[in-house]
């Protein structure tokens, strides 16, 4: 996967917003004003982070240390940096967007 195979895919999920707050070199996406990935326009290769529940986070951590690692500038408790590297399949890649898309999106009511 690439940036724009990745921005495609987000940008398809309801209330997803992208900007450059930080500079021109890391776009961000947010849902409900709160980001939940960030990836860096400069880096090679590709790199990006998501939110993740911490004992996912660790566990993906563990399972692939090469291509999954602490939130770059994040909390490292809650965000992962993710290598596209090849080593990840664009299904896991896609289902760690999720998660995090999920975990800063919108919350079900419970009635």
């Amino acid at each position: 996967m690439n940036i724009e195979t990745i921005r495609e895919y987000i940008l398809q999920k309801p209330s997803v917003t992208e900007g450059f707050p930080f500079g021109e070199d890391t776009l961000v996406f947010k849902v409900n004003e709160k980001i939940f990935l960030l990836a860096g326009l400069d880096s090679s290769p590709l790199q990006f982070n998501v939110k993740c529940d911490p004992d996912k986070a660790i566990e993906l951590r563990d399972e692939y240390p090469e291509s999954v690692l602490p939130g770059y500038h994040m909390n490292k408790k809650h965000w992962n940096t993710i290598i596209v590297d090849g080593r990840l399949t664009a299904k896991q890649l896609k289902e760690m967007i999720d998660d995090s898309y999920e975990l800063v999106g919108p919350k079900k009511r419970v009635k």
